[in-house]
């Protein structure tokens, strides 16, 4: 990875981190971060149309959502029973031989259990699913390199993207934090969404697992629309309109 690639990714982190607090200028920026105003507006440019900030007259305010981060323990409680169902279901479409992406989340864990015991391949930057499949023998595991995220047990960052540029599965099973009435699929938060956009390159056939919670859900940031995902897995009680959106692009919803 080049080094100047790591130095950007730790701006853009440490400028995400001044919008907390509410909308920051450029010559703060420029203060704080000890750069030019130049390559602070050329930041702002790019996390802008990355989605992730606000561009306001001289500089940039944060988004509704940005870095929500819950504890995964929390997470997991939400809608366990629905989670559980949708990683059986998903399970089902794994084979033995497969090479599997499991993205960040609490149903891909959940999934992660299911798959137990299975002649497959499990690639992942989740430190859960690693935590799942750990003792297995019959898993082999690729964990992903990247920087520590502790509440959510998981790997980001420019080490664990340029690992997913040179891999490939055979299926991606994605999670989300919400999906929107338009059919995008959302993530709250920023360091996350560019491993979900190189895990839907990654992979020959992609599986999006949302429980009921995840229609609309929550995020302002965007992921992707159905028009990449092949397959939907949720509950028989999920938003039906949407559901409907996702068939008329071609994705196949199964219900668990």
């Amino acid at each position: 990875m080049c080094h100047c690639a790591g130095v950007r990714y730790a701006r853009h982190r440490a400028i995400t981190h001044e919008l907390r607090d509410g909308a920051v200028s450029v010559q703060d920026l420029v203060v704080r971060l000890g750069v030019s105003a130049a390559t602070i507006r050329r930041d702002l440019a790019q996390l802008s149309d990355a989605g992730l900030v606000r561009r306001v007259h001289g500089g940039a305010a944060p988004l509704a959502s940005l870095e929500i981060d819950r504890p995964y323990e929390e997470v997991a409680d939400d809608a366990a029973a629905d989670k559980q169902a949708i990683a059986r279901r998903a399970a089902e479409l794994v084979r033995d031989g497969d090479t599997v992406l499991l993205d960040i989340g609490t149903t891909t864990g959940a999934l992660a259990r299911e798959l137990k015991g299975r002649s497959i391949t499990v690639i992942t930057p989740s430190l859960a699913v690693l935590d799942a499949l750990r003792g297995d023998a019959a898993v082999d595991i690729v964990l992903l390199g990247g920087s520590l995220r502790r509440a959510y047990h998981s790997l980001v960052g420019p080490l664990t993207e340029e690992a997913l540029r040179r891999v490939r599965a055979s299926t991606v099973f994605l999670g989300t934090s919400g999906i929107d009435e338009h059919g995008w699929v959302l993530d709250t938060t920023s360091v996350e969404v560019p491993t979900k956009r190189l895990l839907l390159e990654a992979g020959g056939r992609v599986v999006l697992l949302a429980d009921r919670t995840k229609f609309p859900g929550q995020g302002s940031i965007r992921v992707c629309d159905f028009t990449a995902v092949t397959t939907l897995i949720t509950t028989s009680d999920a938003h039906h309109p949407t559901l409907e959106i996702a068939r008329s692009h071609g994705t196949d919803v199964l219900l668990a």
